[in-house]
């Protein structure tokens, strides 16, 4: 039996103060391994604004339940797509959803795995990836919020873990 099915460790684990260097690992390693790119931390911008129209998301069940998304504009979207794919020419919108969507998936797995308490005994779900100006992402009502900010060649590249409790 898959572990992370078991009823008896479904959100068994709490989030730890640690998780957010922990997260900030996981982006830079997987940017670092998948696209050659060093990324640095930002400050939070105050007003807590996000300006991106596409947003990459992963779920996350078993002993931690949530999830994982990662926001940029579209064209750093392409970038990133462009820079995975190993091409400096624009690359197909499906192309950059998918790219998007895999490296968000990285991130997720390599996060989970880095915690011993959830590497096993927690399941990602298929990426999905959410592309336009007007919305707004709304993940879990209550529980517990990691959010960095990252700079991706001069733009900003948001990643966030929401927990349910």
């Amino acid at each position: 039996m898959n572990p992370a099915l078991d009823s008896s460790i479904r959100n068994s684990v709490r989030a730890e103060s640690t998780w957010g260097g922990v997260l900030d690992c996981a982006v830079k390693e997987v940017f670092q391994i998948m696209l050659q790119k060093d990324l640095t931390s930002l400050p939070e911008p105050e007003n807590g604004a996000v300006s991106a129209d596409t947003t990459a998301m992963v779920g996350l069940a078993g002993a931690l339940c949530g999830v994982l998304s990662i926001r940029c504009s579209s064209a750093t979207a392409e970038r990133v797509a462009g820079a995975m794919l190993g091409t400096p020419k624009a690359v197909s919108p499906r192309e950059v959803a998918d790219a998007l969507a895999e490296i968000c998936n990285m991130v997720a797995g390599n996060f989970k795995a880095k915690i011993s308490l959830l590497a096993d005994r927690c399941m990602l779900s298929v990426p999905t990836v959410i592309r336009g100006e007007d919305y707004e992402m709304i993940t879990v009502a209550e529980g517990d919020r990691i959010s960095i900010l990252l700079d991706y060649e001069g733009s900003p590249l948001w990643v966030k873990l929401a927990i349910h409790p």
